[in-house]
């Protein structure tokens, strides 16, 4: 037996059932019936459902179950769209977009640090690197045209490395920092050109030749001698030299390269080889201390080539 406590949740379950029973059954008695005579066909037509499974319910159910249908009661009625609803379905469905949004954070912490590191970060340093080379600049000129006089006497050379020092400060002081850093190049190199010591000897080993001929393109009668040398400093190492080739005008560096002499010394060289198979007379010229040009042998011409 139910309690009398349970008898109004009792009513309520059998009124929810009761409207439940008239959703299914209002079609067919709206089809059959007029709008007057409908509520207590439905009042009718529910107690023989009922009846028919053996469930007594009281009229006044019934009839409670009929006015409930007319306001929809039980009926779940989805909130109206707003912005409350909107923050509500924002926060049910936190657990998809989350995932999305924390990908996304991770691919842009990725990116910004990748930029920083690989962009921002090397642009850093090369402009700091370049301040400090700017700050240096003035100092480093100074002590290259100190070097270069302390190098040679030569009036012409000296006068050189002021020119080069002043083009660079000036370049310097109007922001130009290309211009400035090519007079220190230029700088640096004229006093390493001063520097150097070598002699230039002919090539006298297997697998090289030690003269060659040419007839130049340009005029087809005349013929043209080379010797092929190298230039070897005072340790015996083999210095590797910029060379404009005659015959293309392109620099290259190399470890070797054809100097034109005059038939007298080609023929010379030749018999000199040919009598041990050995050039006695190795030297061609010689590059001293100070000096810029090398001290060529009598004979030896202008021009060279870089290939044979």
């Amino acid at each position: 037996m139910a309690s009398k406590s349970d008898a109004p949740l009792d009513d309520l379950m059998m009124a929810m059932d009761v409207v439940d029973t008239l959703r299914h059954e209002e079609g067919q008695v709206a089809r059959e019936l007029k709008a007057d005579e409908r509520d207590a066909a439905m009042v009718e037509r529910l107690r023989q459902v009922y009846a028919a499974q053996g469930i007594e319910v009281p009229d006044h159910i019934l009839k409670a179950g009929v006015e409930d249908l007319k306001r929809d009661r039980f009926v779940y009625a989805p909130p109206s769209a707003g912005f409350q609803r909107t923050l509500a379905m924002v926060y049910i469905s936190r657990g998809t977009w989350s995932k999305w949004l924390a990908a996304v954070a991770a691919v842009l912490v990725v990116c910004i640090a990748a930029w920083y590191f690989i962009v921002k970060l090397p642009a850093q340093r090369a402009e700091a690197d370049l301040q400090a080379r700017l700050q240096a600049l003035p100092a480093a000129l100074t002590e290259l045209v100190t070097r270069v006089d302390d190098l040679t006497e030569n009036a012409d050379i000296e006068a050189e490395a002021q020119r080069l020092a002043a083009d660079g400060r000036l370049a310097l002081s109007d922001g130009k920092s290309e211009a400035a850093f090519k007079a220190e190049t230029d700088l640096r190199k004229l006093a390493a050109n001063l520097q150097e010591v070598f002699e230039v000897r002919i090539i006298s080993r297997e697998g090289v030749p030690t003269g060659v001929e040419r007839i130049p393109d340009g005029n087809r009668k005349t013929q043209n001698y080379y010797i092929i040398v190298e230039a070897v400093d005072p340790d015996g190492n083999v210095l590797e030299r910029d060379i404009v080739s005659e015959e293309n005008s392109q620099a290259q560096r190399v470890d070797k390269w054809g100097q034109r002499v005059s038939e007298t010394i080609y023929d010379a060289v030749r018999r000199d080889k040919m009598e041990d198979g050995i050039v006695q007379k190795g030297t061609l010229g010689r590059k001293r201390r100070g000096e810029l040009d090398i001290k060529w042998r009598s004979g030896v011409q202008d021009g060279a080539i870089t290939t044979w």
